[in-house]
C-alpha cells in the first residue's frame, strides 16, 4: 500500500500506513515544565509557638512566576513546597485544637494554590554547641520529645493527614532528633560520640514503632521518607539487619506494603563521600558500626527505582565531585539514585555552581519524571461495538518515575457537541521508569457514545477526586503544541470517526 509522509507546522509527522491506522510522530519540547510532585521546591517553616499560616496567593506566585531566593543566581517555578512544623510548645503535652486548626488552614491554602507539600514535623531545629566529644560539636540535651508524647501526636495528626493526603506529595519521618533527622535524639538512641556510639536494638524497635505509626497514619497511596537507607533496612528486616539487606524489587513495588511505601530524603546530598552520615552503619546491640558507604549506595540505587527520593545539598566543599560533568557527577548521581525533587533555596553555593557550569537547566527539566510521547499508532475509524486500540511509544527522560498513583485516560471529545467520554487504561504511570516504554491496549468504547468524529486526548490527572478535574495537578507531556492548559489534557492531534 502507498505510504504518504507530510509535516504539519513542524509539530509532528504523519504517516498513513493503512486505511484504518495512522502513525503520528511527535516533537519533543525543551521547556522546563511545572509538573506535579517533582522538580525544585521552595522551603517554608513555622513554629507552634508562633504559627504563621501559609498564604495561598504567595503559593500561586511560586507556581506561576519565576522565583529567586536571596543568594541564588537562578529562578524556579515550582509545584512543590516543603513545609516544616516545629512543635516547640508541645514536647510534654498534646497538640492543641488551635494548632490543628491552623494546620488545616495550611492544607487549604496549598490546595487553593494548586501545589503540593513535602511535610515534616520536628520538636526542635536548634542545636547546642559544646565539648561533649561529638565531631560536629552538637551536645545533649537535644530537645526532642519522649516516645509516648510523639506517638500521641501522630495519632492526633492522623485524621488531618488522611483527610488532606490529596495535597501531600510525601511525608518525611521527622519527629526524632534535631531537625527531625533521626540522629541527635534524647529518646530514640544517641549514636553520636556524646552517646554510646551506636543504636541499640531497643532503640531500633522504638524507631520502628514510630515509623509504623506514620505509615498507618497515611493512606496506603502515600509514602514516608526516612533519612538514611539503614532506617528502612532495620524496619523491614528487624534491628539486627545487616547493611547488606536486600532492597525492594519490582515484584514488591507499589503493592501498598509497608516496605513499598518507604522512600528517602538526603539532607546533605553530594556533600561528601558519605553525605554527612547518610550512608553510615549505625550498628545494633550485637553489631559494631562498620564502613558501609559503598554497600548502602548500591542498596539505595536499587530501592529508589520504586520509591520517592529527594532532599537538599548542604555543603559545597565536596567539589568538584558535586559539580556538573565532566569535572563532577551531580547529574549522574541524581539519575542513579532517582531523585524527584531538591531544595531550590539551599545550598545555593552548590546550586549556583550548577547554574554557572551549565547543567542546572537539565536538572530543572529532569528531576523526577519527564514524559515525551514519541509516536502513536491510532485508528482512523471504528464501529461502536469494536474496541479502540491504543499504541503509544513514550519515553521518560527524567531521573525517576512518578511515585504516587495516577490514572492514565484517553478522552474522546465530540468535534461537534464537545461532549467528552473518558476511557481508563490499565497502564500504571509509576512503572514508566527512565527509558522508553511501549503501551499497547485494546479498550471498549464507553456505553452510550454517539456516532461522530472525536478528538483524542491523553489525560494524566491526579488520582484524588478532589483534584482530578484541576489542570494544575495533571501531568503535561514534554511535547510541543500538545498541552491544553485549561483542562490539563494532552492533545494527540488525531480525530477518530465512530460509526
Amino acid at each position: 500500500m502507498t505510504k504518504f509522509v507530510f509535516v504539519l507546522s513542524g509539530i509532528f509527522t504523519v504517516m498513513i500506513a493503512a486505511a484504518q491506522n495512522k502513525t503520528i510522530v511527535y516533537k519533543e519540547s525543551q521547556e522546563d515544565i511545572v509538573n506535579p510532585e517533582r522538580g525544585f521546591y521552595i522551603p517554608s517553616g513555622t513554629r507552634a509557638s508562633n504559627f504563621v499560616v501559609l498564604d495561598a496567593e504567595k503559593l500561586k506566585a511560586y507556581r506561576n512566576n519565576p522565583q529567586r531566593s536571596s543568594k541564588a543566581s537562578y529562578t524556579v517555578k515550582v509545584s512543590l513546597i516543603y513545609r516544616g512544623y516545629e512543635l516547640d510548645t508541645f514536647k510534654n503535652q498534646p497538640l492543641s485544637a488551635a494548632f490543628l486548626a491552623n494546620l488545616q488552614k495550611d492544607f487549604d491554602a496549598v490546595r487553593a494554590a494548586g501545589v503540593k507539600m513535602i511535610l515534616r514535623f520536628a520538636y526542635t531545629n536548634t542545636s547546642h554547641e559544646g565539648n561533649c566529644g561529638d565531631e560536629y560539636k552538637i551536645c545533649p540535651p537535644y530537645g526532642d520529645a519522649p516516645r509516648n508524647i510523639t506517638l500521641n501526636h501522630i495519632q492526633q495528626l492522623k485524621p488531618l493527614l488522611q483527610h488532606n493526603a490529596d495535597v501531600i506529595a510525601v511525608l518525611q519521618e521527622g519527629f526524632i532528633g534535631i531537625w527531625g533527622e533521626n540522629y541527635f535524639t534524647d529518646y530514640f538512641g544517641d549514636a553520636s560520640n556524646s552517646g554510646i556510639g551506636k543504636v541499640l536494638d531497643s532503640s531500633w524497635r522504638h524507631r520502628n514503632e514510630l515509623l509504623q505509626a506514620l505509615l498507618d497514619a497515611l493512606p496506603k497511596s502515600r509514602m514516608v521518607q526516612v533519612r538514611t537507607p539503614q532506617i528502612k533496612q532495620k524496619f523491614v528486616y528487624g534491628p539486627s539487619a545487616p547493611t547488606t539487606s536486600a532492597p525492594l524489587q519490582l515484584t514488591a513495588a507499589f503493592n501498598n506494603s509497608d516496605a513499598s511505601r518507604i522512600g528517602f530524603h538526603n539532607d546533605c546530598f553530594l556533600s561528601g563521600e558519605d553525605d554527612y552520615g547518610t550512608f553510615y552503619d549505625y550498628g545494633s546491640s550485637s553489631q559494631q558500626r562498620q564502613p558501609a558507604n559503598a554497600v548502602l549506595r548500591k542498596y539505595i540505587e536499587v530501592d529508589t527505582k520504586f520509591t520517592v527520593v529527594g532532599g537538599e545539598t548542604c555543603d559545597d566543599s565536596f567539589s568538584p565531585q558535586n559539580d556538573c560533568a565532566p569535572a563532577g557527577h551531580a547529574e549522574k548521581e541524581m539519575r542513579s539514585m532517582h531523585y524527584s525533587y531538591l531544595n531550590a533555596a539551599y545550598n545555593n553555593d552548590v546550586n549556583n555552581d550548577w547554574d554557572s557550569s551549565g547543567c542546572l537547566d537539565n536538572i530543572k527539566r529532569n528531576l523526577g519524571y519527564r514524559f515525551v510521547l514519541r509516536k502513536a499508532i491510532l485508528q482512523q475509524q471504528l464501529s461502536k461495538a469494536s474496541p479502540i486500540a491504543i499504541d503509544f511509544t513514550i519515553a521518560n527522560l527524567g531521573y525517576a518515575a512518578a511515585y504516587n498513583p495516577r490514572p492514565v485516560k484517553i478522552i474522546l471529545r465530540n468535534i461537534t457537541t464537545k461532549k467528552e467520554y473518558a476511557i481508563v487504561l490499565k497502564a500504571d504511570l509509576r512503572l514508566w521508569f527512565s527509558g522508553t516504554h511501549h503501551i499497547q491496549e485494546k479498550l471498549q468504547l464507553p456505553l452510550g457514545i454517539n456516532p461522530g468524529n472525536y478528538q483524542l486526548l491523553l489525560f494524566l490527572p491526579d488520582a484524588a477526586e478532589t483534584l482530578a478535574g484541576r489542570s494544575e495537578y495533571a501531568v503535561m507531556l514534554a511535547n510541543e503544541n500538545m498541552v491544553e492548559k485549561a483542562t490539563g489534557y494532552n492533545d494527540l492531534h488525531h480525530t477518530i470517526r465512530i460509526k
